[in-house]
C-alpha cells in the first residue's frame, strides 16, 4: 500500500496545487468543510482558482478567507448568502458565478465521479439556468443537458479514516463530501480521527479508500456555527 498519511494540511498539498486550478471544497455552510485544507491552500498563495462548493463559507470563515486573498477566480455553487464579500466581488465583476440549482450541482458532481459526462434534468428548464444549454424531450418534458464535474483537486473533511483512506463521515457533516472525494484527480483528506486496519466496519464506509490519494488528522477544529438561534429565556 503506498503511503497515503501525510503529516498536516500543508505537506498534503505539497506538489498538486498551481495557479488556475480547480478545486472541489465539501462541506455545506460552515458544516463539515476542510477546515485545515482551506487555510492551507490561502497560505500557499495558489491563485485563480476555479472553486466548486454549495457555497463560498462567511466573510471571516471557510472559503470566505480565499475571497479575502482574492485567490478565487470563479465559483460554481449553489447558494451565496451570508457572505458579503463573496456578493460585493460578484457585483463588481471581480468574481465569475456559476448558479447550479443545489440538486444540479449535487449531480454534476456525483456524474464526475462516476465518469458519466452529462446528464439531462428538468430543474431550470424554462428559466435562466437553461440559457445556452441543450433541451430535449422526453415522454413529452423537456430536460435540460447539464456536464459532470470534475477537478483538479478535492479536499475533503470527514470523521473517521483507516490508514487505507476509507472514510466516514459524521450525520450532516457529510453533505457534498463523499461525492467530491471521488470526483477529484487528486483527493485530499483530512479527519478527525484516524483508526487501525481493520477496525472501520465494511458496512459502515461511506467512501472507499480507492477514491482517497493522501490524508491527515486535522487540528485546532472551530466548528464554527454559522446562524446561531436561541431560546429567550422563560420568565
Amino acid at each position: 500500500m503506498a503511503n497515503k498519511l501525510y503529516d498536516d494540511a500543508a505537506s498534503a498539498l505539497q506538489g498538486v496545487l498551481f495557479d488556475g486550478m480547480t478545486v472541489m471544497s465539501g462541506g455545506f455552510g460552515l458544516c463539515g468543510i476542510p477546515e485545515n485544507l482551506i487555510a492551507a491552500l490561502r497560505d500557499s498563495g495558489t491563485k485563480g482558482l476555479t472553486v466548486i462548493s454549495n457555497n463560498a463559507g462567511v466573510d471571516d470563515f471557510g472559503l470566505g478567507l480565499l475571497l479575502q486573498t482574492r485567490q478565487i477566480a470563479k465559483m460554481i455553487s449553489s447558494y451565496v448568502g451570508e457572505n458579503k464579500e463573496f456578493e460585493r466581488q460578484y457585483l463588481s465583476g471581480e468574481l465569475q458565478l456559476e448558479f447550479n440549482p443545489q440538486g444540479t450541482l449535487a449531480e454534476r458532481i456525483r456524474a464526475g465521479g462516476a465518469g458519466i459526462p452529462g446528464f439531462y434534468t428538468k430543474t431550470g428548464v424554462g428559466t435562466l439556468v437553461a440559457e445556452g444549454k441543450e433541451q430535449k424531450d422526453f415522454g413529452g418534458e423537456t430536460y435540460i443537458l447539464e456536464t459532470g464535474l470534475v477537478a483538479d483537486l478535492s479536499i475533503v473533511k470527514a470523521w473517521k479514516a483507516d490508514p487505507y483512506g476509507n472514510l466516514v463521515f459524521r450525520k450532516t457533516a457529510r453533505n457534498f463530501n463523499p461525492m467530491m472525494a471521488t470526483a477529484g484527480k487528486v483527493t485530499v483528506v483530512e479527519v478527525e480521527e484516524l483508526v487501525g486496519p481493520g477496525e472501520l466496519d465494511p458496512d459502515h464506509i461511506h467512501t472507499p479508500g480507492i477514491f482517497v490519494q493522501r490524508l491527515f488528522v486535522g487540528k485546532a477544529y472551530v466548528k464554527r456555527i454559522e446562524q446561531r438561534t436561541i431560546r429567550k429565556e422563560a420568565a
